[in-house]
């Protein structure tokens, strides 16, 4: 235990951790926590840049494994399923060890992910220099950051401004709350870093069009859907004999294919906004392709 560390340092170390349980609706607090002690803290600084990271890139590293996951194990279920039907044998997917197996890997995870930030905010409150496995000594590193330096040297600055821009690229895989990253890192830092103001401006404009490309999909299906009951008929079996009831059954499965095709495209962007966070993080100055040169072009005007 460390007693040389304020209270002060500690509760924001502490809950910057503790706002992971949130997520995604946390991501605002580790940005904040930075803003507010990185001249007055090196060790809390530090924590809330960890804690940031684990949100928004630990978090992308997490549900891409649990993707995977849950992938090999659909895989397994189907060959399973092919192996039962070609011998004549019953194969029930749900039944046995696979919903073991599925309850454990769905709840599992979650918990996992949960546990690390439970255990970072325990270890922050004793005075303990919190590292999360894999990333916490790798951002000691890019950020110069040594406990036992006290705060004779700060962190390096641009290596906290590329980090918090870079997190907030990372965040477009958060549906919605990503976009809070950002927007917070321009509000609290965009006046005395232009290089964070202008990442974090076409951050915002890209995670927009992202969110605006769900909404729109969600819009498609849903429109599909009330088209196909308001032709079809409310109640009982649809009727698909009549012109009107396959009209409606057409403009559902166009909606829908529609819908289909935008959610299908969606990970692309999310896959750019991940490429635009390393490129930041390599020392890059990243421009997303139109959105960062109308931002650019956005900003020399004022």
């Amino acid at each position: 235990m460390n007693s040389s560390l304020t209270t002060e340092e500690r509760i924001w170390a502490v809950f910057s951790h503790l706002s992971a349980l949130a997520l995604g609706m946390g991501i605002v607090l580790p940005i904040i926590g930075w803003s507010e002690q990185r001249r007055k803290s090196k060790y809390a600084s530090f924590q809330c840049l960890q804690a940031l990271g684990y949100q928004s890139l630990g978090y992308t590293i997490w549900l891409l494994s649990y993707l995977v996951v849950l992938i090999g194990i659909l895989i397994v279920i189907i060959v399973m399923s092919y192996q039962a039907e070609k011998n004549g044998e019953a194969f029930d997917p749900l039944a046995g060890p696979i919903t073991a197996v599925l309850f454990i890997v769905t709840f599992g995870f979650l918990a996992l992910y949960l546990l690390l930030p439970l255990i970072a905010a325990i270890a922050c409150a004793l005075g303990r220099d919190f590292r999360y496995p894999l990333m916490g000594n790798r951002l000691a590193r890019y950020l110069a950051y040594r406990k036992t330096d006290g705060n004779s040297a700060w962190l390096i600055e641009d290596h906290e401004d590329r980090w918090v821009a870079a997190m907030g690229h990372f965040s477009v895989i958060i549906a919605l709350w990503g976009l809070l990253a950002p927007f917070t890192a321009w509000v609290v830092q965009g006046k005395r870093s232009s290089f964070l103001k202008f990442q974090s401006m076409q951050t915002m404009v890209y995670q927009v069009f992202v969110n605006i490309l769900f909404i729109v999909a969600g819009i498609f299906y849903f429109f599909g859907v009330i088209v196909f009951f308001a032709t079809t008929g409310l109640e009982g079996n649809p009727d698909l004999s009549s012109p009107t009831g396959m009209a409606g059954l057409v403009i559902f499965g166009l909606l829908s294919l529609f819908a289909s095709l935008i959610i299908l495209v969606v990970p692309l962007f999310h896959i750019l906004g991940q490429w635009a966070g390393y490129r930041v993080l390599k020392g890059d100055d990243y421009k997303y392709p139109i959105i960062g040169n109308l931002v650019e072009k956005r900003m020399a005007k004022y």
